[in-house]
């Protein structure tokens, strides 16, 4: 690895998916204005996450579908010529 590229601040975080507001803590370098007081009693800096290990359809198994069918109609029927 090449010296001097890699920050040397990591400090713990707590990540939060707000997907299902699973929590855990982890090392970041992250800046974050916000922070949450965790198990054991001490305030840590609150990361938010749109996605995790916890929500991921790769780690889950569950994948969510989108209303391709529905989505589709209405641009048909938005953008359609119209009939002589």
């Amino acid at each position: 690895m090449k010296k001097g590229i890699h920050p040397e601040d990591y400090r713990t975080v707590v990540f939060k998916d707000m997907t299902n507001e699973y929590t855990f803590l982890g090392r970041s370098t992250a800046n974050s204005q916000e922070t949450i007081k965790w198990e054991d009693g001490n305030e840590y800096p609150l990361i938010k996450l749109d996605i995790s290990h916890k929500s991921h359809p790769f780690f889950t198994g569950v994948v969510q579908f989108v209303d391709t069918a529905g989505r589709i109609d209405k641009f048909n029927s938005r953008y359609a010529r119209p009939k002589k």
